[in-house]
């Protein structure tokens, strides 16, 4: 089949791979658009994963404060070179990641970072949830492994849907940054601030607000 230019662009523009790249997977696939996606998709994963053990120690500090200075978020993104942390679809990827934070609240960036402590406690009342609810005890600890995978995707940025496609987690969301921009790329640490948070709310005591009202 003849692979036109308009193809090769088409391609190009769905996935973000190079030109040649594109060129290659749609004459690979006999000009079927999905099977190219599909070997992009695997040839970018594989990518990644070569790019995984790469020290990425460049990168940006940036920050997101929600329009009603409610909430704000301090986030750290790195990547291999400077020139690099300077890309546009990298700093926009960074600013996503904020609004991400922001909008979910997540804890940690993985799964790894949870204390074990924190993951026991969890489990404990995971468990004591599904023993009130009448489970037979062999059947609470099958409930409890899947409730625990359901706690991660809650807390942990990386295996949260993606707020702008919640058809992709955040880790597939930086996988494809990693193999379109061609460089390990490191969510290394965010702080998230919402205010008033872990305040407590000023009561007016009752009498005192009378007696202010007869002076």
């Amino acid at each position: 089949m003849n692979i036109t230019a308009s193809m090769v662009k088409e391609l190009r523009e769905k996935t973000g791979s190079g030109m040649m790249d594109c060129k290659k997977a749609l004459v690979d696939s006999n000009g079927d658009m999905e099977k190219a996606l599909e070997y992009l998709r695997e040839k970018g994963l594989a990518a990644v994963a070569k790019k995984a053990g790469r020290i990425a120690a460049e990168g940006i500090v940036d920050s997101y404060i929600h329009g009603d200075g409610r909430i704000g978020v301090l986030l750290e993104v790195n990547i291999e070179t400077d020139f690099a942390a300077k890309n546009s679809d990298f700093r926009s990827f960074v600013k996503d990641i904020a609004m991400q934070i922001a909008a979910s609240s997540p804890q940690y960036v993985k799964r790894e970072d949870v204390p074990k402590n924190v993951v026991e406690k969890e489990m404990e009342i995971l468990k004591a949830q599904a023993i009130n609810e009448g489970k037979p005890a062999n059947i609470a600890e099958k409930i409890v492994t899947g409730r625990i995978e359901k706690y991660y995707k809650e807390i942990c940025l990386l295996e949260q849907p993606f707020i702008k496609d919640t058809d992709k987690t955040v880790q597939d969301v930086l996988n494809e940054q990693i193999a379109k921009i061609g460089e390990n790329i490191s969510i290394r640490r965010f702080t998230r601030y919402e205010r008033g948070e872990g305040l407590e709310k000023r009561e007016e005591n009752f009498a005192e607000e009378v007696m202010k009202q007869i002076k």
